[in-house]
Formats: C-alpha cells, sequence, structure tokens
C-alpha cells in the first residue's frame, strides 16, 4: 500500500517556476518508480517524468531542460521542479507510482489527488 499527496501547485505567470511535492506513506515506496502525469482540460493525461529508485530520470520531450524531477528517499517525499513555464503547460498534475519502470510510463498502480497548475500569459 503507498498513498501519496501533492502540493505546491498553484497560479504563476509564463516564464516563472513552481515546485510540486509528493508525500509518500508506505515502506514500499523507496523501492518504487514515481513520476508525474498531468491533464489539461479536453485533453489525454499525458506522461511527465518518472525517475527510478537509484535517481535514473526519464522526461516528456515536451519539458525536457525545463522540468527537473527528483526524490529524498528518506522524507519519502518526490518533487518536480517546474521553470520556465508556459500557459501550455497548465494542467492538473499527478504524482504516480510502480514497482516496475516500464508500468510508471504508463498505467502506475498508485497516484495522488492531483494539483492545479494555471501559467499565464
Amino acid at each position: 500500500q503507498v498513498q501519496l499527496v501533492e502540493s505546491g501547485g498553484g497560479l504563476v505567470q509564463a516564464g516563472g517556476s513552481l515546485r510540486l511535492s509528493c508525500a509518500a506513506s508506505g515502506r514500499a515506496f523507496n523501492g518504487y518508480a514515481m513520476g508525474w502525469f498531468r491533464q489539461a482540460p479536453g485533453k489525454e493525461r499525458e506522461f511527465v517524468a518518472r525517475i527510478s529508485w537509484d535517481s535514473s530520470v526519464y522526461y516528456a520531450d515536451s519539458v525536457k531542460g525545463r522540468f527537473f524531477i527528483s526524490r529524498d528517499n528518506a522524507k519519502k517525499t518526490g518533487y518536480l521542479e517546474m521553470n520556465s513555464l508556459r500557459p501550455e503547460d497548465t494542467a492538473v498534475y499527478y504524482c504516480a507510482a510502480d514497482p516496475s519502470l516500464v508500468v510508471m510510463l504508463t498505467t502506475p498502480a498508485y497516484w495522488g489527488q492531483g494539483t492545479q497548475v494555471t501559467v499565464s500569459s
């Protein structure tokens, strides 16, 4: 059992930055891959970034060079640092986790409740 709670979303101007946090419970979390997805109104959910238990990272092309994923296993917390934000980054952002690096990219087993990120132009 893993429970995830996101925080850090909000309203920011284009070009600004936000850092999202994902606090996890459950002993198994530190051995799982974790990552972030987002969903904008009228759009399908899309993968954003993933990090393995030992900090191997992978990003969607749309956020490479702008977003940075990290984790602190001692705190059982994952992070998504978002820089140079654009209006098209506006979406609900979801934290997720899964034992498999592969499954993490598509249908992870555990999800947070989501946090709204709105980027104004």
